[in-house]
């Protein structure tokens, strides 16, 4: 008789570190609470048991022994691996905005090959068109098949399935990315139009700084759904705060399941209730203070950056955390991703744009997810959303 087993979080982290993606629970095996939480959230499925297996093909001798000195012969070469079958490659993306953010984006999405043409649009002069060329160049050497394509003209965003908006003014040191707010409203409207009127069904991905009002003004612009008008923030605020703990527990970032929520700045919402390190509680490796520590760490992480460069801010993690988005939108991830959405009643808020937890499609967001946050991680989540709706009224 085959023992019982007690699952618990962290045998489910060690399945998707392992990249398995499905469990099947058996009788007799106990399924704990944190377990089922933690499987929703890393996208690990758990189906009852057991599960009726495939009859093996039955072969005679002869054939068994063919197929045997067949793979023992020289000319024989293993098969390739199965491809995830659910990853979708795009036909067109574009990039609106070839400085540091939007260049990176386009360098990594060109080597990843998620799309037959990529495009990169800015209102310098040659910029756009210098990038498109630099990257074009290196494909004789990654035998990638993604061509890029640069130009000032937004009229070239027709036929765009997604579009990535990068472009406004950047922070400087001592600026918050509140501060923002007049200037690169401007820039999101006039952009918006375009879209609008190029690419009416594209998805719309802003990177645009203050990231959760700029998400608001583009889907107030171009009319979109509200799954089709995404902010990138989450990501990124997720892994500052990963590798935080990771830092301060002295472990890998791997090791690390950790998400931010709320609003890209001062009011983020790094989560420390559901957050674990090698599947068991922050709590296990780390005090308060040092836990506290690593929140603030998450919150000033884009402001270090700012203060480090003196004239610009950061550029390969925000392009690292759209490449993400980029993934779960075409299937090649899945699970739940922090992504900033206009929220209608979840977590008891609405008409406002904030970071959450939610599944992705190739129609942009799927569904929210809501998690059991607790009682101080809502009020928070609630305060973001209270900050936001003020600089609204009175910016």
């Amino acid at each position: 008789m085959g023992t019982h087993r007690v699952i618990g979080a962290e045998f489910i982290e060690q399945l998707r570190r392992r990249g398995q993606v499905v469990l099947e629970i058996l009788p007799g095996d106990i399924v704990t609470a944190v377990a089922t939480e933690t499987a929703q959230r890393v996208g690990v499925t758990l189906l009852d048991g057991p599960l009726t297996k495939p009859a093996l093909p039955k072969t005679d001798g002869k054939t068994t022994a063919r197929r045997a000195l067949y793979r023992r012969s020289p000319k024989w070469m293993a098969p390739q691996p199965v491809a995830n079958k659910q990853a979708r490659r795009f036909t067109k993306i574009a990039i609106v905005g070839a400085g540091g953010v939007g260049s990176t984006l386009a360098h990594l999405a060109s080597i990843a090959d998620i799309a037959d043409q990529i495009m990169v649009s800015d209102i310098a002069p040659g910029l756009a068109e210098s990038c498109a060329l630099d990257l074009n160049h290196c494909r004789g050497m990654t035998r990638k098949e993604a061509s890029v394509i640069g130009s000032s003209d937004l009229g070239q965003l027709a036929g765009s399935e997604v579009i990535v908006v990068t472009a406004g003014k950047p922070r400087t040191p001592g600026m918050l990315r509140s501060d923002l707010v007049a200037t690169n409203k401007r820039v999101i409207h006039a952009i918006g139009d375009v879209i609008k009127a190029q690419a009416p069904d594209a998805i719309v991905i802003v990177i645009t700084n203050p990231l959760d009002e700029m998400t608001h003004e583009m889907q107030r612009s171009t009319g979109f759904p509200r799954e089709r008008v995404l902010g990138m923030a989450g990501t990124l605020d997720s892994s500052r705060f990963r590798y935080s703990l990771a830092q301060a527990a002295g472990v890998a970032s791997s090791d690390v399941d950790a998400f931010a929520l709320g609003n890209h700045g001062e009011e983020m919402v790094p989560v420390t209730s559901l957050a674990s390190i090698r599947g068991k509680p922050l709590s296990d490796y780390l005090s308060d203070e040092a836990i506290d520590a690593c929140v603030q760490n998450a919150i000033s992480g884009g402001a270090q950056v700012v203060d480090l460069k003196k004239t610009g801010s950061a550029v390969y993690a925000p392009a690292h955390a759209v490449m993400e988005l980029l993934d779960h939108i075409r299937g090649a991830r899945s699970g739940a991703v922090p992504v900033s959405v206009l929220l209608q009643g979840e977590f008891g808020i609405s008409d406002v744009v904030l970071g959450v937890p939610a599944h992705m499609g190739m129609q942009g967001l799927v569904t929210v997810e809501q998690l059991q946050l607790s009682a101080a991680e809502l009020a928070a989540l609630h305060k973001a959303a209270n900050a936001i709706v003020e600089r609204r009224t009175n910016p």
